[in-house]
């Protein structure tokens, strides 16, 4: 009996060792995601858990410049062919190798699959080449200056061909790609779990052998959860709570520049929601607009931390169109232009919300504002991940929407404002913003795109299918503990490099 019960005993004492050096991140996200597959995915927070699950060909660093992942270089051989040449020795989470042919298939999976969110993104590829297990060539319709930036997002993700093949639509419940962990589990509205990948070709970046991700929409709730430790990290901390979370001394706060925007968008003609007044009638998303502080709501809701815009494109951005300044509050302008419209008063508009505490109290302020015009808004609380596919199906008359931002203007605009593109929720279209658009995503001279966006946004200022409101900053919260977290401007917490202390 005793020489049973010694090998029994040493067993255990093997596993308790094993958990307790095991290190769990537990990293906060602001509301839960929607599908976990590149191909269709469309939420920011599931870019943070993708992070950690699928890697890209390329990636970008905090000064914003393109840098390899999956990739380890590339070249235009002339405007319409970029050769990328890629990393060896790597494989995917069921073991099948990362080659050129999965690019391919990934790539062609992007451009065909019903839904792709990425077709729009990458449309200017007319096909796409295996010229060796390490080398793809990638044939454009026209010139394409914005596709390297493009593809150091989802449209980059690379996924395991046998199986999303295996899966079908049913990829994204058990997604398989190239990161540095893998997929172990997602219970709805509680955590998504992923597990060390033990083969990741930079294993030795990684510290963590499991992260689970956790949806917190309640800003007091995510930051109780700092203050006791039960999370190491939050990926957003809302201004108004910055100045409790640098009072403890366990916690720190971490702030950058952000590239993405949050605005109000107008369903023009995606079903029975644009069949409203304010949808109808450009004028009267003039006077709304008109009636809107933008600085008032930067102060009010967000300590005056978030930038006021009129564009989708940040400050900082060498193609952002600087002459275009947000303009102040205007009330008699507001009131005169309902007049004009002659529609009668109160004009009632439904507005679709993100059920998070922050922008339910940007929607009542923006209630009270427009109220003075003679709007009477009806806000509609929604949960983030059923909002967003409401705004695809058109269930929706306004929706009050950010967009986390991409390195390259055309990342903020080309998929929302042209014609027939997936995350046109309202589907607007105009000739001369899809013309600008096109012209655009074809030059690359700065001095001509920045031309081309002036004169679509002098379009989308008469049109306004979208109301931008304001730039946000990415704030961070994570413990003391925490190193080598990298503040990239996209906002992503990448985990390579992070450790924690004990």
């Amino acid at each position: 009996m005793r020489r049973r019960l010694l090998p029994a005993l040493c067993g255990l004492a093997l596993l308790f060792s094993s958990q307790a050096q095991a290190q769990t991140l537990h990293i906060a996200l602001r509301e839960d995601g929607d599908i976990l597959d590149p191909t269709l995915a469309r939420t920011y927070v599931g870019r943070i858990v993708f992070a950690g699950l699928c890697d890209k060909l390329f990636d970008i660093d905090e000064k914003l410049q393109i840098v390899p992942q999956l990739a380890l270089g590339y070249e235009w051989t002339d405007p319409q062919t970029l050769v990328i040449h890629l990393r060896p020795n790597v494989t995917f989470h069921d073991g099948e190798p990362f080659d050129a042919a999965a690019v391919k298939y990934t790539l062609e999976r992007h451009l065909s699959l019903p839904g792709s969110f990425r077709r729009g993104e990458i449309s200017t590829i007319d096909h796409v080449e295996v010229i060796d297990p390490l080398t793809v060539r990638l044939v454009l319709k026209t010139p394409s200056a914005p596709l390297l930036a493009l593809l150091t997002d989802r449209a980059g993700m690379i996924v395991a061909p046998k199986a999303a093949e295996a899966a079908g639509k049913d990829f994204g419940l058990h997604p398989v790609c190239t990161g540095p962990f893998r997929f172990t589990e997602r219970i709805a509205q509680d955590r998504i779990v992923l597990d060390r990948y033990p083969n990741y070709w930079d294993a030795t970046n990684i510290h963590f052998d499991r992260v689970i991700y956790q949806p917190m929409t309640d800003s007091a709730v995510q930051v109780a959860n700092l203050h006791t430790g039960n999370i190491d990290l939050a990926e957003r901390v809302l201004p108004t709570d910055v100045a409790e979370v640098k009072r403890d001394p366990k916690l720190r706060i971490v702030t950058s520049p952000a590239l993405g925007y949050v605005g109000l968008t107008f369903n023009l003609a995606n079903g029975d929601g644009s069949k409203t007044a304010i949808n109808q009638t450009p004028i009267l998303r003039q006077a709304f607009e008109a009636a809107i502080d933008r600085q008032a709501l930067s102060e009010v809701v967000f300590n005056g931390m978030y930038l006021p815009t009129a564009q989708a494109v940040p400050p900082s951005s060498p193609l952002a169109v600087k002459a275009l300044e947000p303009p102040p509050r205007d009330i008699d302008k507001a009131k005169a232009l309902v007049k004009q419209s002659g529609a009668p008063i109160p004009i009632q508009v439904t507005m679709m919300v993100p059920n998070t505490p922050d922008q339910a109290q940007l929607a009542e302020v923006i209630q009270s504002m427009v109220h003075d015009a003679g709007f009477e808004v009806k806000i509609n609380l929604v949960e983030f991940a059923s909002s967003v596919a409401a705004g695809t199906q058109g269930n929706f008359e306004t929706y009050l929407i950010g967009w986390s931002g991409r390195t390259d203007a055309d990342g903020n605009l080309y998929t929302f404002l042209h014609s027939g593109m997936g995350q046109n929720d309202g589907h607007y279209a105009n000739p001369i913003v899809d013309a600008a658009l096109d012209a655009a995503r074809k030059s690359t001279d700065l001095a001509t795109r920045v031309g081309y966006y002036g004169k679509l946004m002098e379009q989308e200022r008469k049109d306004l299918p979208i109301i931008y409101l304001y730039n946000p900053v990415n704030i961070v919260g994570l413990s003391a503990k925490i190193s080598g977290f990298r503040p990239v401007p996209d906002g992503i917490v990448r985990l390579q490099g992070l450790s924690v202390s004990k």
